[in-house]
């Protein structure tokens, strides 16, 4: 149940950002949405008469042929929108003058296409010296695969992630969404914000160079970790978690329960609760590394403990003990728990060119003083704001 006054950030830290995104699809686009939350005003410069691809992007056709795809409309809330041809002469100026009213330019453009279009680093330090240029690509600005295209999928596979994901008869497996293009935003956003806060200091900008492969490689922690520090080849383990036991997904008598028994203490707390309180001195699994030996074994008797009782039940009883545990919920599932209705993690705002709809957007999990982050308005429709922009720079 969502608390009974609503609390909304009227102006974030970043209010009286000017963002100028030039970014297409995901990774861009996710990254300025973060920002705009946080307060900063997104202005999304887009190729007249098509826009940005992801308004073609989604489950429903209909929407895709109005421009106003899903993929479009998960994160671009909030944003303006001017369509301007950079290859226009009379659009490019248009260009420099919102450059030099801008605090941020972001792309993610193959590596070169900035300076064919005249909008390099060292000619945006011309027009404005103060500008932060973020510049997302697969592989980074330099380096020998700077020039090739990538995608999410691209760089799960060249990651190790898909290597690590699966079972031993299902490997290697791509993750069920874009946690690359994912990844590379957040890094991106991070990185814009330490740029804006050191600006503020030295009065001068910076380029941002964001390699998606090198995100998502750092975002993999001990998987990578292990390997560089003990040489370790990391394998995939299903649901199970390669650095305890019991921890990973179990039956119930109706549905499935993540749990995380990491702890000697919440191994013990486990096996009195499920009723198999023998299994706390079984000489298999009475201490850490040998439950990691003999996890299969343990993990049978720890489901057979658990068929007693329903999935829902056990999240209840086992989180109250101090074990971590929690169902395996669908998408529509999550998006109904009452933990997000308190926060107001989603937002609904107007459903653009359908009135009679509305449109249920995510936040990012930030709360500043007690108030959670929230799209301040619709997607735009593609060069909505392109008359009020032009004449804001008049």
């Amino acid at each position: 149940m969502a608390k009974e006054e609503e609390k909304v950030v009227s102006s974030g830290p970043l209010q009286g950002i000017r963002v100028l995104d030039l970014t297409n699809v995901l990774a861009g686009p996710y990254c300025s949405y973060q920002l705009s939350l946080f307060g900063a005003e997104i202005i999304k410069v887009e190729i007249p008469n098509s826009g940005d691809l992801a308004r073609q992007l989604g489950a429903d056709s209909q929407l895709n042929a109005e421009l106003l795809g899903a993929s479009f409309l998960a994160q671009n809330a909030g944003k303006k929108s001017i369509e301007l041809d950079l290859k226009d002469q009379d659009n490019r100026q248009t260009m420099v003058r919102l450059l030099e009213t801008s605090d941020v330019v972001l792309e993610n453009f193959r590596p070169g296409v900035m300076d064919r279009l005249g909008f390099g680093w060292e000619r945006l330090k011309e027009i404005n010296p103060r500008i932060i240029y973020c510049a997302i690509s697969g592989f980074g600005q330099t380096g020998p695969m700077r020039s090739r295209p990538a995608y999410d999928q691209i760089i799960q596979g060249l990651s190790g992630m898909m290597s690590v994901t699966g079972s031993g008869d299902v490997t290697p497996l791509r993750a069920g969404f874009p946690v690359c293009d994912t990844v590379g935003g957040l890094v991106a956003a991070m990185a814009i914000s330490a740029a804006l806060a050191g600006r503020a200091k030295s009065g001068v900008g910076h380029f941002l160079d964001i390699s998606m492969l090198e995100a998502s490689a750092s975002a993999m922690g001990w998987a990578v970790s292990n390997y560089l520090i003990t040489g370790e080849t990391p394998s995939p383990m299903g649901n199970d978690n390669a650095t305890a036991a019991p921890s990973g997904t179990f039956s119930t008598g109706n549905g499935l329960v993540n749990i995380a028994a990491n702890k000697q203490e919440q191994f013990e707390t486990l096996c009195r609760l499920i009723g198999r309180e023998e299994l706390i001195t079984d000489p298999r699994f009475k201490e850490r590394d040998s439950r990691k030996t003999n996890r299969d074994e343990l993990n049978a008797e720890i489901s057979l403990g658990l068929s007693s009782k329903e999935a829902s039940e056990w999240e209840v009883i086992l989180s109250d003990a101090g074990v971590p545990a929690a169902r395996v919920l669908t998408v529509p599932q999550m998006v109904e728990l009452d933990q997000l209705a308190y926060r107001e993690f989603f937002t609904e705002v107007p459903f653009p060119e359908h009135p009679e709809r509305r449109l249920r957007v995510s936040g990012n999990g930030v709360m500043i003083d007690g108030m959670p982050l929230k799209a301040s308005g619709p997607p735009p429709i593609l060069g909505e704001h392109t008359k009020e922009i032009l004449e804001s720079l008049d």
